[in-house]
Formats: C-alpha cells, sequence, structure tokens
C-alpha cells in the first residue's frame, strides 16, 4: 500500500482542519496516510509514495511557526529530493498582496531548488473568497488523486 505524508504548516488550525478534511479521500484512493504537525526532512516520501503539504502562510509571507524548523533543516542540510513526489495546497489572504500565499510559493520554490517534483497545479485558497478552506481543497483532491491513478496506470 504507497504512503502519503500530509505535512502540515499551521498557525490557527486551518492547515491541519484541511489535512484532516482529505485525509478519507486518501484512504479510499488505498493510501496510507500519516499526517505530520511537526515535520522533519525524514517525514518526506520517495519513489511510489507521495507527500502533500498544506500550509499556511502568517505575516508578511512568512511558514507558520511549526514549519520553521522543517525549512530550516531543509536549507542547512541541502539534500538531494530528485525522488521526492508532492503536492500541495498553499492558504493565504489576497488582501496581503505580494505576499499572498507567499509560504507555499517560497516552499515550492525551495523544494524544486532541491530536485523534488510538484504533481499537479498548486491549489492556493484565498480567505478572502472560501470561508472553509475544506471546500476548496476536497474537490481539488480528489481531481488530483484521480489525476495520479491515470499517471500511475
Amino acid at each position: 500500500m504507497p504512503q502519503l505524508n500530509i505535512l502540515v504548516g499551521t498557525m490557527y488550525g486551518g492547515a491541519l482542519d484541511v489535512a484532516e478534511q482529505v485525509k478519507p479521500l486518501f484512504e479510499q484512493a488505498g493510501f496510507a496516510v500519516n499526517i505530520v504537525e511537526q515535520p522533519t526532512l525524514d517525514d518526506l516520501t520517495s519513489d511510489e509514495d507521495l507527500s502533500l503539504f498544506v500550509l499556511s502562510t502568517t505575516g508578511s509571507g512568512d511558514f507558520p511557526g511549526n514549519f520553521v524548523p522543517f525549512v530550516r533543516s531543509l536549507k542547512d542540510k541541502s539534500p538531494a529530493l530528485t525522488t521526492l513526489r508532492y503536492g500541495m495546497i498553499a492558504l493565504g489572504d489576497s488582501s496581503y498582496g505580494d505576499t499572498y500565499c507567499g509560504a507555499g510559493r517560497a516552499l515550492d520554490a525551495l523544494l524544486e531548488d532541491h530536485g523534488a517534483r510538484r504533481l499537479g497545479d498548486r491549489l492556493e485558497i484565498d480567505a478572502m473568497e472560501t470561508f472553509m478552506a475544506d471546500d476548496a481543497a476536497v474537490p481539488w483532491v480528489e481531481t488530483w488523486i484521480e489525476e495520479q491513478q491515470l499517471k500511475v496506470a
């Protein structure tokens, strides 16, 4: 059974709520799912497994406090992530202008710099337009799962 680690970066629990809402969708698709609230580099999957990042942006495009050690390790250790395949759900507030979904965008760029491959488009959920983030995340995840199964088949 393939493994999916959902690595969560959250300040007030919104990203964790999204992770908990989409977990059953992955389980129904045949994945063993692990939600990781204090991620480390050891939580990154490889080969046939997948990672999903669900990440809120805080302040002026900053990473949430629980995610800072992960990003710091990624920058300091600079691991090769050529086997990492992942999806990205970024939560933000467009009223912040240029820093909207800044944490998700920055992590995407950092992972790409280390050789990781994002599968599909990054989902950006705007708190100004979507009151409940899972209202946008659930249909995106359903489509994302279908797209990945088509590529595997």
